[in-house]
């Protein structure tokens, strides 16, 4: 484990590989990454289809290995960590935000939003899961299955999961695909929220450039290296910078 390397750090990645097949059938999805990425920010990751972007996100998170390199959440090295090690890491210091939701179809929403914080055996902070489903306006419908849900409203009780346990990092994958123009509006002010009123580190993947202007920073990534970044960025810049990787 080391901690000097990821002092101020919500997360790391140093030399990262990540390495599918063989011989002719060798795909590098990830090729020499190396990355910060500081407490309290909200980086946003974008790149073409096959880029590495999502498997940059997974390998972070511990949900994938990387063929070769390390990295942290914090201070805690998940390289050669066991697989009960990386599972504890990530439920005491990780939130998720999946487009396909991932919800417990015998909970309902609130008992969804929850979860995190029971297994963990932690206390909910009232005020502030009242401030998050007010403000993903899914507070009518906390006792509500997500049968009974909408595609919309299951992603908002998914983003709310991640966001009430205070989690040291989110990751959200593509956390607005479902969402029409209101509803990802509003998720984003809640996440950038998050992070400007909380400090909390988010890291988002997405191909939208109006969902990744709400970031401090994105950084661009094609064929498994980071290419380009961008600080402070604007949907119109972001989409000229796409444009031309394509």
């Amino acid at each position: 484990m080391s901690t000097a390397t990821t002092n101020g750090l919500a997360a790391r990645i140093e030399g990262g590989r990540r390495v599918y097949g063989q011989g002719d059938n060798e795909v590098r999805a990830l090729d020499g990454i190396t990355r910060d990425f500081p407490l309290g920010r909200f980086t946003a990751v974008m790149g073409p289809s096959g880029s590495g972007k999502s498997t940059l996100m997974q390998c972070m998170a511990g949900l994938d290995r990387l063929t070769e390199g390390e990295t942290w959440i914090g201070d805690m090295q998940l390289t050669g960590m066991s697989e009960s090690s990386v599972t504890r890491v990530r439920r005491d210091n990780v939130g998720f935000i999946f487009q396909a939701f991932n919800l417990v179809p015998t909970l309902n929403a609130r008992e969804n939003i929850l979860l995190p914080l029971d297994i963990a055996g932690r206390k909910v902070d009232q005020e502030w899961f009242d401030k998050v489903v007010t403000d993903l306006r899914i507070a009518d419908r906390l006792d509500h299955r997500p049968s009974e849900l909408s595609g919309g409203q299951q992603q908002r009780v998914a983003a709310a999961r991640a966001i009430a346990s205070r989690p040291k990092i989110i990751f959200a994958d593509e956390p607005t695909g479902q969402l029409d123009s209101r509803s990802s509006a509003e998720m984003l002010d809640v996440m950038r929220g998050a992070v400007d009123q909380f400090g909390q580190t988010i890291i988002m993947v997405t191909h939208d450039p109006g969902a990744a202007r709400h970031a401090d920073q994105v950084i661009f990534l094609n064929d498994g290296k980071v290419v380009d970044e961008m600080d402070d960025p604007t949907a119109d810049a972001i989409f000229d910078r796409m444009k031309a990787m394509d």
